[in-house]
């Protein structure tokens, strides 16, 4: 049996670092800053595993084709994703290159690579693919955790102590890594401020969704607040309250995430966190060419307020 090719996550692991570190210390990648410490800590485990850059790393030695390759297999549509791309694509075109968005699923990706030869791939989908870690959080994902947490301490500086973690109850193969990712942010965030939390799976069906909130609130009277995986799911919250008598904020605040259009279309309007994704697309496509990220393009991220929260 052949044994699997050792990847760049397992040499970011071996190393305690991130991939896109990896990438920089194997590429030589100029603007980089890294202790020469680290270096030589990513170079032994590259060496020890027998990580051989596959097509893609060649590619961008080589210079190939003046594409970059977008994965987003499995990834929720929305504002921050569309953002995100736009803000890629733009980047790569002041450098002269081209964004090619994939999104037929993670089997064809390789396939696609060979046929394109891109001179690098964002591989935003990969970050959240079965098995990946905490480490491996780079690019525009490297801000997820760190929105997560925005969106729950405000619901905790509202003074909520018992928080509903809202998920899709069938988020599909490929996003439920990232639904996972997100649940457990948020639960990590609740955790350090000693605040407790319980997942409230949210059906697609009305009348299931409105079934787990009676149950929910039956089974832990102490949850005053819901944080949702994101508007849609945050939204769907709401109808299921509205559908058992139950009133926003009154009886249960609601945050969503993301800052869709729905949001605010919804009475009353639900808050939402807005996520500065054109600035990580940016960023990502300045990485994907061996640049150093634009010290004054700082992404930032923000609280939408309405009523529901």
């Amino acid at each position: 049996m052949e044994t699997a090719r050792a990847t760049m996550r397992d040499v970011a692991a071996a190393a305690g670092v991130s991939p896109s570190l990896v990438s920089f210390v194997l590429n030589d990648a100029p603007g980089q800053t890294i202790p020469e410490a680290t270096r030589a800590r990513v170079r032994e485990a590259a060496e020890r595993l027998g990580y051989a850059p596959h097509g893609v790393a060649r590619a961008l030695r080589e210079g190939a084709a003046r594409i970059v390759l977008l994965d987003t297999a499995g990834l929720p549509h929305g504002p921050s994703l569309e953002a995100f791309t736009q803000g890629l694509g733009l980047e790569l075109a002041a450098h002269d290159h081209s964004l090619l968005v994939h999104s037929a699923g993670r089997d064809d990706l390789e396939r696609a690579v060979r046929a394109i030869v891109p001179r690098a791939v964002v591989d935003l989908a990969g970050l959240y693919a079965s098995g990946a870690g905490e480490h491996e959080d780079g690019g525009w994902a490297d801000g997820l955790q760190a929105h997560a947490a925005v969106q729950m301490r405000h619901l905790l500086d509202a003074g909520h102590r018992g928080v509903a973690i809202a998920l899709p109850a069938e988020p599909g193969e490929e996003a439920a890594p990232l639904v996972q990712r997100r649940a457990d942010q948020l639960a990590a965030v609740a955790r350090d401020a000693r605040v407790g939390t319980v997942v409230l799976p949210v059906a697609a069906e009305a009348a299931a969704a409105a079934a787990a909130l009676v149950a929910l609130r039956g089974s832990h009277p102490g949850i005053t607040a819901v944080a949702a995986f994101d508007d849609a799911t945050a939204l769907a919250v709401l109808a299921a309250m509205r559908r058992c008598g139950l009133e926003a904020p009154r009886d249960l605040a609601v945050m969503g995430f993301d800052a869709t259009e729905a949001a605010g279309l919804w009475d009353p309007g639900l808050t939402t966190v807005e996520i500065d994704a054109a600035a990580y697309g940016r960023r990502a496509g300045r990485l994907a060419l061996g640049l150093a990220p634009d010290p004054a393009d700082v992404p930032r991220v923000r609280v939408v307020v309405r009523g529901s929260a």
